[in-house]
């Protein structure tokens, strides 16, 4: 008895082939498991690619932001996944992360706490780990750049106050916003995140700087200091 291959797509009938239906009908007409089938190019022994794709989609309800959650390591877990496949997958889903982020700070000027919240829920609204971020801003309040400031675990980070200001400098802000991230999805400000506020807030007010805000983002929600009136 012959041993079985993996579905490779090439194999497939020309109306089933993601590749030539991307070609023929454009990437919007792919659902999420056809993408994912490209990616990883073959299924296993039983199933196709896009069976398998579909399989690991179920894993996450079909939410392909929390599939940016999963690990390699995790992903590798499935039949015909391997280590390559698996990168891939993270890959593509991490591009398509930082492809939000980067939209979104192209055409934003802040008018509001949900626009800083539009702005940096793509890219820290669904860590595993806490950030904390500063967004500059010239004097009609429009983005000039956007720094991660620290790098932590679930407890909290450090945030060094002179390399924030030095950065302010560099790119003429005019007024500072504070952005990080609660893992723990808590939208409730620490006696730790109102230290910061005010750390921050004082160095940058002896240099003419202005903190407008400072929120606590989740994958759902955010926190504003300003519109609570704690700034």
């Amino acid at each position: 008895m012959s041993e079985k291959k993996p579905f490779s797509i090439k194999n497939w009938s020309e109306d089933d082939r993601p590749r030539e239906k991307l070609l023929s009908k454009g990437r919007s007409a792919l659902s999420d498991a056809e993408l994912i089938a490209i990616l990883i190019g073959s299924g296993n022994r039983e199933e196709s690619a896009v069976g398998l794709s579909k399989r690991i989609l179920a894993l996450v309800e079909n939410n392909l932001s929390e599939l940016g959650k999963v690990s390699v390591k995790d992903l590798m877990k499935f039949k015909g996944i391997g280590e390559a496949k698996a990168i891939s997958i993270a890959a593509a889903l991490e591009l398509g992360r930082r492809r939000s982020g980067g939209e979104a700070l192209s055409r934003k000027q802040i008018t509001s706490s949900k626009s800083i919240f539009e702005i940096m829920q793509p890219i820290i609204g669904d860590l595993s780990h806490e950030e904390f971020w500063v967004i500059y801003m010239n004097n009609s309040n429009k983005v000039l750049d956007k720094l991660q400031l620290s790098k932590g675990g679930m407890t909290g980070t450090l945030v060094d106050t002179r390399i924030a200001i030095k950065k302010a400098l560099e790119v003429g802000a005019i007024s500072l916003a504070l952005v990080h991230n609660h893992p723990s999805g808590t939208l409730r400000p620490s006696e730790a995140d109102k230290q910061v506020t005010q750390k921050l807030s004082t160095a940058a007010s002896s240099l003419d700087l202005r903190v407008i805000d400072h929120l606590i983002v989740t994958e759902k929600g955010y926190f504003s200091f300003a519109d609570e009136g704690i700034l």
